[in-house]
């Protein structure tokens, strides 16, 4: 497997880590219960130490937007999912114009490793 293909795994498992690791900070009432504030801070550990092995392969803009941007995509569904909030159509349009940007970032740009 390349180191690229390798990288984009990690960076993957990164985001999702990060995901799930907000949505227990949710549960974890302000700290105030203790597993979910374990878990939370264990996937965000998870979190960036794969972050930081993707930064071996892939520039720190690249791989930093990406987590960024994908992470709050995907935080901001479970929001919606998990916890019935309401997303008003300019918090959509903004959803879109990252999902956009990221889009434009991986086909266009020559900063991207392919």
């Amino acid at each position: 497997m390349s180191p690229t293909t390798i990288a984009y795994g990690y960076l993957t498992i990164a985001i999702i880590c990060e995901v799930v690791g907000t949505t227990f900070l949710v549960k974890s009432e302000q700290f105030t219960r203790l597993v979910p504030t374990l878990m939370m801070g264990a996937l965000y550990a998870v979190s960036f130490y794969l972050l930081a092995q993707t930064l071996k392969t892939i520039p720190l803009g690249i791989a930093y937007a990406l987590w960024g941007g994908l992470g709050i995509v995907l935080t901001s569904l479970a929001g919606v999912v998990l916890f019935k909030q309401n997303l008003d159509t300019a918090a959509v349009v903004g959803i879109a114009m990252i999902v956009g940007g990221v889009v434009v970032m991986n086909l266009l740009s020559n900063s991207v490793v392919h």
